[in-house]
């Protein structure tokens, strides 16, 4: 099968929907299928062509949330070579800029289109209004995602049942909704694969000392992570026990002003930012860490959960329903509400290496239910339903047509 995969966020950007890009593309490939990129050039305002990744990069411009950029400029050129690919099937995986490219192409050459749904927009739009028009706003977007996602896309997937229940229980979506959760190349994470000298040789890097008991969190640091939910946390945590330290993987908007709280609390000695950290090396954090941790509630699914899971950690979770599906309380992981909660569960973990050892292989066994080759399996299954479904309804005119056509070339 010829795929192209549509979506504004791709390497070198950094975050969950193109670490699932990356992901679904290696799945795809490794079961024999022919993948292209169609994305957002992240450098300047030209078009660049990757002849050997086979990646289209058209212009984007900045549109100041993170390091996104939206395009609406379609370069014929992109067209063109679009058309050589001869796709069987479109997947985007943006509502907005490539999307909307996507849906042009789907309709103007007659290729099926499938689209997954990442992100929890009404979580994002104070970025654009700053606090004005937030009613009104999400009620735009509202109207935006469900044009695309119900009218346009003859399949739409979603990431988990917390996505899943949005389409059906708020915005009342008629049609087949797919939850198909993001795979993981959880070998990456798997904690046999590094050298414990590597692991200490880390760990003295950041600060941390052998018998400190570590807790990590992965992620955009942004007002919508609920970072300060875990700051307070772990400043209580800080003054019931010195040994006891956060590390915090990740840059964002709000980088500088938690590192800024953090100094004045004088707690940069347990309270560790790393800053960005490339994308390749993001495994080896999780090895450092005793229990990873997120207070995050404007996930589709949580990858890094997913993450942490593959490298034999325990998983404190913000009770959400993103986490819901892979989370087992008490058994690969605990839910929290409160910063209480939260506090009395890294303190017994801490107390307990036998209830933590076992949450963590528990955990192992769950990741290992979220491989690269599940992932590929339910995505084609998407896909080949989606091309009977166009197939039935064409009309036997459109048929004789498409043989006469191939049958020329």
């Amino acid at each position: 099968m010829r795929i192209g995969i549509f979506t504004d966020t791709y390497p070198p950007f950094v975050n969950g929907v193109s670490t699932s890009i990356v992901s679904l593309e290696k799945a795809l490939r490794d079961e024999g299928h022919e993948v292209f990129i169609v994305t957002v050039n992240p450098d300047n305002l030209s078009y660049r062509y990757e002849n050997e990744e086979k990646v289209i990069r058209i212009p984007g411009i900045p549109i100041g949330i993170y390091d996104y950029r939206l395009t609406g400029i379609y370069p014929l050129k992109a067209i063109s070579r679009i058309k050589e690919w001869n796709l069987d099937i479109i997947h985007s995986h943006t509502e907005f800029g490539i999307g909307t490219f996507a849906r042009i192409l789907s309709k103007q050459l007659d290729i099926p289109l499938v689209h997954t749904y990442h992100t929890m927009y009404e979580d994002y739009i104070h970025y654009i209004t700053k606090g004005h028009f937030d009613r009104s706003s999400k009620k735009i977007v509202e109207y935006l995602t469900m044009f695309y996602c119900d009218k346009t896309a003859k399949e739409l997937i979603v990431p988990s049942r917390k996505t899943y229940n949005l389409f059906k229980e708020k915005y009342h979506v008629e049609k087949e909704v797919r939850i198909v959760p993001t795979g993981l190349e959880v070998e990456r994470f798997f904690k046999e694969n590094f050298k414990e000298s590597a692991i200490l040789s880390l760990k003295k890097e950041l600060g941390l000392n052998p018998n400190d008991f570590v807790v990590l969190t992965v992620g955009r640091i942004a007002q919508e992570k609920n970072i300060t939910f875990l700051l307070e946390t772990g400043e209580k945590l800080i003054k019931k026990d010195k040994n006891i330290k956060l590390v915090i993987v990740g840059s964002g908007p709000d980088y500088e002003n938690f590192l800024t709280w953090t100094l004045k609390k004088k707690l940069e000695k347990n309270i560790i930012f790393t800053n960005a950290i490339p994308w390749e090396e993001i495994p080896a954090y999780y090895q450092i860490a005793d229990v990873f941790v997120t207070a995050s509630k404007t996930e589709t699914q949580g990858l890094t959960v997913l993450e942490a899971m593959a490298a034999s950690k325990a998983t404190l979770c913000m009770k959400d329903d993103a986490f819901m599906d892979i989370v087992v309380d008490d058994l690969n992981g605990k839910f929290f509400e409160e910063q209480g909660e939260l506090e009395e569960v890294i303190l017994q973990l801490k107390s307990d290496k036998k209830k933590l050892e076992s949450m963590g292989k528990q955990a192992r066994y769950t990741s290992e239910a979220h491989s690269l080759k599940h992932f590929a399996l339910n995505i084609l299954d998407v896909y080949e339903s989606c091309l009977r479904s166009s197939e039935s309804k064409k009309t036997w005119i459109q048929r004789i047509k498409e043989k006469f056509k191939k049958e020329k070339n």
